[in-house]
């Protein structure tokens, strides 16, 4: 009982999706008042909606004992089970409104950074044309992260997985092709006039400019094309590695369609290495539904992927030069 004589809150009175979004809002910055700010609450509000949390767990979700409010082992514990409770409730959701309509609520698509954004902003395009009732989100990823968008939840379509699902539970995936990448350099680059074909060894001496991977789950991120103990340069995307070796910041692979109009204009220069020319299997993975079966964009954008000329529009990478 509390004060007012009334049975205290229980775990399942207080943790519903609202006070989860608060305690995540505090712990993304740090602060009751900030959180409040960004809330649209008053700070009081925040802090009671906390505490009656951490009552009804008997723990303590931040430390206070500091000006930032950082999570405890608790905290930290709840906001990994809270994020995945939200991603449950939003599929079913989800799973209720395919039941009613046939359409999904929301569609998420996870698109590497190495496949042509124009094609797929062409198939969004042709999707819309059907006036779905499905909410379409596209997200960029990179290497390992384009799978594991799949596999936690947060896609429920990956574009250009250079992963084998294997037997990962709940996925499923087809081959998308083979995509080429080329070593280039910018023309004033040193590497530009190194006799061929270049070693390890004189690459090592050079910065390398690379796109990081996007996998967030600690340990899943891959790395392609780098040498132990190189200087790199890490950028987020395709397009960004490609306007660094532009400038001569670096060299790299590229994705051969990406770099093509480059080499064509002379602005880039392919240098052979002495290492094997690479060639990255790409495939296209979703998650299953189980009984209900697929939904209707989930259906249609397959229904695209079969299509020998679409998978060869997204390895094309028709970008404008």
């Amino acid at each position: 009982m509390n004060d007012t004589g009334r049975p205290a809150p229980t775990p399942r009175d207080v943790l519903t999706p609202d006070t989860l979004g608060v305690v995540q809002a505090v712990a993304r910055h740090g602060s009751f008042a900030a959180a409040a700010r960004d809330l649209g609450l008053v700070p009081s509000a925040v802090t009671y909606r906390v505490r009656q949390l951490e009552d009804a767990l008997d723990v303590l979700l931040f430390d206070r004992s500091s000006r930032q409010a950082k999570l405890t082992a608790a905290g930290n514990e709840l906001l990994c089970a809270g994020q995945q409770l939200l991603l449950d409730i939003d599929a079913m959701a989800n799973r209720v409104r395919r039941v009613a309509t046939g359409w999904e609520v929301e569609f998420t698509v996870a698109v590497d950074s190495a496949l042509s954004c124009s094609t797929v902003m062409e198939l969004a395009e042709s999707f819309y044309g059907l006036q779905p009732t499905t909410r379409l989100r596209i997200r960029e990823e990179v290497l390992a992260g384009t799978l594991e968008s799949v596999v936690t939840g947060r896609a429920d379509l990956a574009l250009g997985v250079v992963l084998e699902p294997g037997t990962t539970a709940g996925i499923q995936s087809h081959e998308l092709g083979d995509l080429a990448f080329v070593y280039c350099v910018a023309p004033h680059h040193p590497l530009a006039s190194v006799p061929e074909p270049i070693a390890d060894d004189v690459l090592l001496k050079h910065r390398a400019v690379a796109v990081a991977d996007s996998a967030q789950q600690r340990g899943g991120a891959i790395t392609m094309g780098l040498l132990a103990g190189q200087d790199v340069l890490t950028v987020s995307t395709i397009a960004a590695k490609l306007d660094a070796q532009l400038r001569g910041l670096g060299g790299g692979f590229l994705p051969e369609p990406v770099a093509r109009p480059h080499i064509a204009s002379g602005r880039l220069l392919v240098r052979e290495l002495q290492r094997p020319t690479r060639r990255v299997r790409m495939s296209y993975a979703w998650r299953s539904v189980g009984n209900l079966g697929p939904g209707r964009a989930l259906q249609w954008w397959l229904a695209q992927l079969e299509s020998p000329t679409t998978r060869s529009a997204l390895l094309e990478l028709r970008h404008a030069s």
